[in-house]
């Protein structure tokens, strides 16, 4: 879905979408499944997107809304499913490519092996002490087969050389596929199950080398009143912005990455949380010293500002439980009054 939808799917009118888009879904005799869901939820929520105009044509026609009409909607316009298509077409494009290249390699063989036979006769007539002109018609036999194989191993060069040259492409653009896959539309930070894979690996990494390792997490405060007020799109504005003062500062080694809505994470490999802290301070009080503007209508938004919660991986620490303290001490944040750092380790003394 798009981040738009996204958000609002994770906000205080999400049920109310949710129940919209089963309504519109029953009237028009289309079943809940979560193909179908997608694709009505985009339809209610941005009619005048792409997808939603395409609906409204096919509702005006008549078009029965089947399992396979939904598949093929998914396919044009959902972004998941693009990718899925578009890893499958490189992968079968590698496929015939590396057929193509052993086909040429097999061609060659056979070339090289009826070469070996014709050189293992000619030798044999020689032992046996040919005529002169049956000596010419064998010097004429080996340099038309000598040709002949020369020729096929500068097309086989050719054929490699270009292979070589258009796996090398296929290989750019899947890798950017899976960049696409894992990184997060309207933010361009890492997405949440970029997220959770490198926090699993960084938790194990950390344990096995004994390095320390130091997880936040940051989120808008206020933020549904925002939304309410100025709307999901000047909404976004908002989110892009705290998300490129994180991703300044979270450059590897450090990884950021937008969790959900006006969620936000930072892991620090090899970092403690003193250090950590400072960083999550230069983020807060860069967020909140700007004045933020519409970019339709130059009003003007105000400040913005940040909570976040840090914890530092002990030893042996699950993800998943490294996740929880950071969470606990970003709502101590928020108890506090926002706008704050806190540690969990001052969470768990006041506990």
């Amino acid at each position: 879905m798009s981040a738009n939808i996204e958000t609002r799917l994770r906000g205080p009118g999400a049920y109310a979408l949710a129940r919209e888009v089963l309504e519109t879904m029953e009237g028009h005799q289309v079943w809940p499944t979560p193909v179908n869901f997608e694709l009505w939820t985009h339809f209610v929520a941005e009619p005048d997107s792409d997808l939603g105009r395409e609906i409204t044509r096919l509702i005006s026609v008549g078009e029965a809304f089947t399992d396979h009409l939904a598949d093929e909607l998914a396919a044009a316009y959902l972004p998941k499913a693009k990718l899925t298509e578009q890893i499958r077409d490189a992968g079968d494009a590698l496929s015939k490519e590396l057929i193509s290249v052993s086909r040429a390699i097999e061609s060659a063989q056979k070339s090289s092996e009826a070469y070996g036979q014709t050189l293992a006769s000619a030798s044999g007539a020689l032992i046996a002490g040919p005529e002169p002109q049956e000596l010419k018609a064998m010097v004429d036999t080996l340099a038309s087969a000598t040709k002949r194989v020369q020729r096929e191993n500068k097309s086989l060069e050719k054929r490699l050389a270009e292979s070589t040259t258009e796996v090398a492409r296929l290989r750019e653009h899947l890798e950017q596929v899976r960049r696409d896959a894992t990184t997060d539309g309207l933010t361009q930070l890492a997405n949440r199950k970029a997220f959770d894979e490198e926090l699993e690996r960084a938790c194990v990494e950390a344990d096995s080398d004994g390095h320390s390792l130091a997880l936040a997490v940051i989120d808008i405060d206020h933020f549904k009143n925002f939304n309410d007020t100025w709307g999901h799109q000047t909404g976004d504005q908002v989110i892009r912005y705290v998300a490129s003062v994180i991703g300044r500062v979270g450059a590897p080694p450090r990884f950021a990455a937008r969790y959900g809505g006006e969620e936000f994470a930072l892991i620090f490999p090899r970092e403690s949380a003193e250090t950590a802290t400072l960083v999550l301070e230069e983020i807060r009080e860069e967020v909140s010293s700007r004045i933020l503007k519409r970019r339709s209508t130059n009003d003007d938004l105000g400040a913005v500002t940040v909570s976040a919660g840090l914890a530092q991986m002990r030893r042996g620490e699950s993800a998943h439980s490294l996740m929880e303290r950071s969470d606990a001490a970003l709502y101590a944040s928020k108890r506090s009054g926002r706008n704050l750092v806190t540690n969990a380790e001052a969470v768990a003394d006041a506990a």
